[in-house]
Order: C-alpha cells, then sequence, then structure tokens
C-alpha cells in the first residue's frame, strides 16, 4: 500500500494554473503543475515557454538537483551541455546528469517544454564559462 501521508494526489487542468513570470528567468514563463506541492517538495514539475527573444541565454550554470528532465513539447531550443551543442526539438527528451555545466542560448517563438526536477527546491549555481557560445537565431 502507498504511503498517502508523504505525497498527494493532485490534478492540475490547463485552466487551473495559468503562465506567470516568477521562475528562474524572466525570459520565460512558468505554469505550476501542482507537483511540488502534491509531493512536499520532493519533485517539481513545471511548463516553461519562451517569453521575450533570446539575448544572453541563461549563462553557463549548473544545478543542484538530484534528478532532472526537459521533454521538448513545442519548438526548439539548443542548449550547450558542456562544450556540444544540442538541438532539443519537440519529442525530444533529455535527462541532465546532476552537476552537467550547461547553458541555454537560443530557442524558437514557441518554444515550451515540461520540466521535472528532484528536489522541488534545487539551487542553480553559477560557473565559469566552458566555451564560447554561438549567437541566437534573431525573431522575426
Amino acid at each position: 500500500m502507498l504511503d498517502s501521508t508523504t505525497t498527494a494526489f493532485s490534478h492540475v487542468k490547463p485552466t487551473d494554473t495559468a503562465f506567470a513570470l516568477g521562475g528562474l528567468r524572466d525570459f520565460f514563463l512558468y505554469r505550476d503543475l501542482g507537483v511540488a506541492e502534491a509531493t512536499n517538495g520532493k519533485v517539481i514539475a513545471h511548463l516553461v515557454k519562451a517569453n521575450l527573444a533570446p539575448e544572453k541565454g541563461t549563462g553557463w550554470h549548473r544545478h543542484e538537483a538530484d534528478f532532472q528532465i526537459v521533454i521538448m513539447t513545442r519548438g526548439w531550443a539548443k542548449f550547450m551541455y558542456e562544450d556540444k551543442v544540442t538541438l532539443v526539438q519537440a519529442g525530444d527528451c533529455v535527462h541532465q546528469r546532476p552537476g552537467i555545466r550547461h547553458f541555454l542560448f537560443d530557442y524558437s517563438p514557441d518554444m515550451e517544454y515540461l520540466e521535472i526536477v528532484s528536489p522541488a527546491d534545487f539551487k542553480t549555481i553559477s560557473v565559469e564559462p566552458v566555451c564560447d557560445i554561438p549567437d541566437p537565431t534573431p525573431w522575426n
């Protein structure tokens, strides 16, 4: 039998929560999916979508997290994972191993992805640049 004292059932519909500022990056909008509350902070799941055209990107960073995946639901994004350019397109799933240094530097106007991270209150740590970053694609 599952222990219902540490997690709760959660069902969030698209009309229950709106995309809003206030997440990790001001050039993205975030929609909470209720998982952090349901798991008492063990896991966070949110939808992230483009809000402003890419200019400087996320900067080089890593996360203090045990688990992180990004599932691209619309559009595309380009990441540097260590020194490798990685194009993540709709339908792709990326598992970001703990501590990997990365930089999201380009994305389409319709970019949207599901991000699931454990724990919910993961930390983001700036790191020294690994390599040069290509220029983003201008939005028309």
